[in-house]
């Protein structure tokens, strides 16, 4: 019996597209790519214009077979793979090993998996867009260039097992780079001056914004409570009363990054874990009643536009859910990011009627939890702004001046349906309306002064990692997921309280790059390489050339990197601990997690123990010694030698000296200059003291 052979990338996504075409088509997956370059050698000629050498992936021989058999027996074949980069360039590869012309019309492309989607995409089949496989190409051999040529360096001349990336890199670099960024930080002390007033019956609260006509900068205890005092005796009248109304306009539907960062901060979902729950929304779910569909658009896009269709059938919607008075006038249209590319829409339900509450029982709780955000957020982008009242009233007497800020909401609009969550907590606006006149007075009924320190930067977090890569331009949609994968994988990053620290064996390797691959972890310069690979998608640079490009400085940078590497070889420390087990003196090694003991004589004697570092201060808890440890992910802290008797624990390094103001012991800090500070562990003290830094020649 002759059939129609259709061949996607997932076993659940061949039965979701069988179940729709019927009996006159065979749906067969590929399961992911089936040729690559080969594992055990670099597979990039680089004499010969830099042509890649493909093999069948091992494992996919028996796929690969099955396939090509089903091939011989169909009277048409339609290559379907994921519309993108990877999935044009899965479908020239099988073309390649079948034997289809990659110029006929032999390509499908399916935008959303539902019954509509799918029968109407097989009657537009197109050629294989070469210039999408060539920036495919481009971006694998760049990656294979960059593996195999400094991995094996960096394992022959510095440490075994160390490797690099061309994107992981990069992305392992800004890790670091915060990480240093807040060990160098430290903390300046201001005080805010608050107070309760009163106007009639009505009582509100204010706060110091100057004092004799200037900013009102309190930099410690005195300052404010001189502050706070002239705040209690000032006869304050009000200088001016601004009432306006704030709109807040809805977010744009989700791009890849955008889901990504939003199912982690409200979800609390990875990125990897993220992608893998959207892929199955987006393949198929089994819904009672309704078989298989495809509950979600394509996954994989940076673009915020949507169909005209997908708009009047969620506007309608809103009209009939919330009435007209939640419906702009014409539909919302988002701009998107500068150089987002536009082959997809963002993402969205497939259908608006397919409501989350309605078809919970047949999904999973995290299916459910995903499907809900992406139907909401779509749902609240096309419906009208949320409007608030505001008041900003300014009071003023004796030199002191005092600001009064509300709000308040007026009318819900997309806020009844969705709210876009921060990263970061923002400050709580007052939800009190006064009513006033200039000239009226205000008496102070009670004025507070509080301490406060500025905060160093926030350590990522996965969600804040994907937003900087995109904003730097480092990466595209389908590469954020597996580049913070990987550095977690590779023990150059750990994960803890879903925030990301670099591991002592991630910030040796930066540092190693920093010094001898410059623009191999330098920000511009890998933007600027996914600006090239853009342009190969777009037919405007041959992907060779951009490869070529690469590769000249790159290779004068592997000759020097090999001359000069040796001089920084890392040797074995000999430590003074015996080894129980065999007698030989143990030596230092550095794992993912830090330094530990070994023997010497691995792989004979496999003998570890962990490294007990003792710093030069007591245990402020108890007066023991105090060893700097590395906890499970990592990352250093200090702790007491008697755990678990004594639980004193620091992530900072404490000191010797005690704090003169309040007597608690104080930790070592080193700021952005070099310069070392000396901080109070009080969180509601935190003086500090430069600590003279050492003449050159002698130790710290």
């Amino acid at each position: 019996m002759n059939y129609k052979l259709v061949i996607v990338e997932s076993p659940a996504k061949a039965r979701t597209i069988g179940k729709f075409l019927g009996r006159t088509y065979k749906v067969e997956a590929s399961q992911g790519h089936v040729r690559d370059l080969p594992k055990s050698q670099m597979g990039v000629d680089v004499e010969h214009d830099f042509e890649p050498k493909y093999i069948t992936i091992r494992g996919r021989g028996e796929i690969l077979e099955k396939i090509r058999k089903d091939a011989k027996n169909a009277s048409r074949i339609y290559l379907a793979t994921d519309p993108d980069r990877e999935g044009e360039a899965i479908s020239w590869h099988l073309a390649n090993v079948l034997g289809i012309d990659p110029s006929s019309a032999c390509r499908v492309e399916f935008h959303e998996i539902t019954d509509k989607a799918v029968k109407n995409a097989m009657k537009s089949p197109r050629p294989i867009d070469m210039e999408l496989v060539n920036a495919q190409q481009a971006r694998r051999v760049l990656d294979r260039l960059v593996g195999y040529k400094i991995s094996p360096l960096l394992w022959m001349k510095v440490k075994k097992g160390l490797s690099a990336g061309r994107v992981q890199s990069v992305a392992t670099r800004m890790i670091v780079d915060r990480e240093q960024e807040i060990d160098a930080f430290i903390p300046e002390e201001y005080w805010n001056v608050d107070a309760k007033a009163q106007l009639g019956k009505q009582k509100f609260h204010v706060r110091l914004v100057t004092l004799d006509g200037k900013k009102a900068e309190l930099h410690d205890a005195a300052q404010a409570q001189a502050a706070k005092a002239r705040v209690e005796r000032a006869q304050l009248t009000v200088k001016s009363v601004r009432a306006s109304e704030r709109r807040k306009n809805p977010a744009p539907p989700f791009t890849t990054s955008n889901l990504q960062q939003e199912a982690s901060r409200k979800l609390g979902f990875t990125t990897s874990k993220t992608m893998q729950i959207a892929q199955q929304l987006y393949e198929g779910v089994d819904i009672a009643g309704e078989g298989t569909q495809g509950l979600i658009s394509y996954i994989r896009t940076d673009s915020v536009r949507v169909s005209e269709e997908a708009v009047a059938d969620v506007r309608a919607m809103i009209a009939e859910r919330w009435g007209d008075g939640y419906l702009p006038e014409k539909p919302n249209v988002y701009k998107g990011r500068t150089n987002a590319q536009d082959a997809h829409e963002a993402i969205r339900p497939t259908s608006v009627t397919r409501r989350p509450e309605e078809i919970k029982d047949s999904l999973s709780k995290d299916q459910y939890n995903l499907y809900r955000l992406v139907y909401l957020r779509f749902v609240a982008s096309q419906m009208a702004p949320a409007l608030y009242e505001t008041l900003t009233m300014e009071l003023e007497g004796d030199g002191v001046g005092m600001r009064f800020y509300g709000e308040r909401l007026k009318f819900a609009g997309f806020t009844a349906v969705y709210e876009e969550s921060q990263d970061e907590a923002q400050e709580a606006v007052d939800s009190e309306q006064v009513a006033a006149n200039v000239g009226d007075a205000v008496v102070i009924a009670e004025a507070d002064a509080q301490q406060h320190f500025t905060q160093p930067p926030a350590r990522y977090t996965e969600a804040a990692l994907v937003r900087a890569l995109e904003e730097k331009g480092i990466g595209r949609p389908s590469t954020y997921a597996p580049t913070i994968s990987t550095i977690i994988a590779r023990g150059y990053v750990t994960r803890e309280k879903k925030r990301l620290y670099p591991t002592e064996l991630g910030t040796m390797v930066t540092e190693m790059m920093k010094e001898y691959f410059k623009n191999i972890v330098d920000i511009q310069f890998t933007a600027g390489m996914e600006e090239q690979l853009d342009e190969v998608e777009e037919g405007k640079m041959p992907w060779k050339e951009v490869v070529s490009r690469f590769y000249g400085p790159f290779e004068q940078t592997l000759e020097n990197a090999e001359q000069k590497i040796e001089k920084v070889k890392v040797k074995d420390e000999v430590s003074d601990v015996v080894c129980d087990k065999c007698g030989a003196m143990m030596v230092y090694k550095l794992g993912r997690y830090g330094k530990f003991l070994a023997c010497p004589n691995f792989p004979e004697c496999r003998n570890t123990k962990a490294l007990q570092v003792e710093i030069d201060a007591p245990c402020p808890k108890c007066g023991a010694k105090l060893l700097e440890k590395t906890s499970r992910r990592g990352r250093k802290f200090y702790g007491c030698e008697r755990y678990p008797e004594c639980d004193f624990v620091s992530w900072d390094m404490p000191v010797r000296d005690t704090c003169p103001v309040c007597g608690s012991y104080m930790t070592q800090k080193r700021g952005r200059k070099g310069e070392l500070w000396h901080v109070c562990s009080n969180e509601t003290c935190r003086h500090r003291v430069e600590v003279q830094p050492p003449e050159e020649g002698q130790d710290e």
